[in-house]
């Protein structure tokens, strides 16, 4: 018998997988990673979910446990606070000092979830790896879920061939209303637990509150790009994305306008009037840090520029330092620092990170 290795997140998603797995004839073990302490990285912060004082996470690890007892397999559970600290919380903080917009998830799966997780499921003998990702592997390849308002695979880009080699995804070939489905079969006491919501380490705390007790709010003008017009202070450039049009506290237009640009030497946000506002698009970008999960490399395919976004046409050259240009046709809010994933079809080639826009063969200057 074949024996699977599953984190358990005390979830629906890895809790139906974790019936699946059973069912398919696996020896299953359950693996809780606690990736934060909040007792050394930070309070709670007002976090609105708590049940009589008890941390989030040591819910999640209490769900998690009475599904492994309810299912009748062990739960393990290990550490990996300071490897999260090292891999995934610097560098979103990194980013943020930076003026992009991180995406932590991303780092996460590759150095946390499919690294160390990995080798935890090693040395408890597994012969495969399972998580509750709403993604397939066909063939070896990491492709698209069924359900596409679901699909994470934008999340697991940054994976390696030799990474996906041993993994399974029990799920990626059901809808979500499917998997809550049977949960509740099943009775299990996560069927109607709400989805996890926003950066995994904040969850529902208040973003601002949390990111206060790790970098400094620096106020500063707020721009329109087009009239030079100062309209306000913003309250720190790390809390600003491209594209961001609520938030700004500027008073009656704000509704008209969006984030277009930051400039980090001068502590400036630019925003710009109108949806459709030229200063918004872009025809090319740099993308840099770049891993393939195949030995398909390709030239003409789509990609997404966020998680949420569309599939776009795009031309990939490849450059001598070993980033890539990425030509597209005109597309909105393109932003520094997030991943841009490739696609051929349902399969998920693999990405990198967007290090700078253009537009018209020329780095856009406010996008700093």
């Amino acid at each position: 018998m074949k024996k699977v290795v599953i984190g358990m997140s005390g979830g629906v998603d890895s809790s139906v997988a974790a019936i699946l797995l059973k069912e398919q004839g696996y020896e299953v073990i359950g693996l809780f990673m606690r990736n934060w302490d909040t007792s050394i990285n930070g309070d709670i912060l007002g976090n609105p979910n708590l049940n009589n004082d008890i941390c989030p996470q040591e819910q999640d690890y209490n769900d998690a446990l009475a599904v492994c007892q309810k299912l009748d397999i062990p739960l393990h559970r290990i550490d990996f606070v300071k490897e999260y600290w090292d891999y995934v919380f610097t560098y979103f903080l990194d980013e943020l000092k930076k003026g992009r917009t991180p995406n932590p998830d991303i780092m996460c799966n590759k150095y946390i979830k499919f690294d160390y997780f990995i080798k935890e499921a090693k040395r408890l003998g597994a012969d495969f790896i399972a998580t509750g990702h709403y993604a397939q592997i066909i063939d070896g390849q990491l492709c698209r879920a069924v359900d596409l308002n679901k699909d994470q695979s934008y999340f697991l880009s940054q994976l390696s061939k030799e990474q996906l080699e041993h993994v399974l995804f029990p799920i990626g070939n059901m809808e979500k209303k499917d998997v809550r489905k049977m949960a509740e079969e099943y009775q299990l006491i996560t069927a109607k637990k709400k989805d996890s919501t926003g950066i995994c380490f904040i969850g529902e705390r208040n973003f601002k509150q949390f990111l206060k007790n790790y970098l400094p709010n620096i106020p500063g003008s707020i721009i329109n790009i087009d009239t030079k017009q100062e309209l306000g202070q913003h309250i720190g450039l790390m809390y600003y994305t491209i594209g961001q049009r609520r938030g700004l506290n500027i008073g009656g237009t704000e509704d008209k306008l969006f984030v277009v640009g930051k400039d980090l030497k001068n502590n400036i946000l630019y925003v710009a009037e109108g949806e459709d506002n030229p200063y918004l698009y872009s025809d090319s970008c740099i993308v840099e840090d770049v891993n393939f999960n195949s030995d398909i490399r390709p030239v003409d395919c789509t990609a997404k520029f966020r998680y949420r976004g569309l599939d776009y046409p795009v031309h990939v050259t490849y450059m001598d330092d070993g980033n890539l240009l990425v030509s597209y046709q005109n597309v909105k809010a393109v932003t520094p620092g997030q991943a841009c994933v490739f696609y051929d079809g349902d399969k998920c080639l693999g990405g990198g990170f967007i290090k700078e826009v253009r537009k018209d063969q020329k780095k856009l200057w406010y996008l700093l």
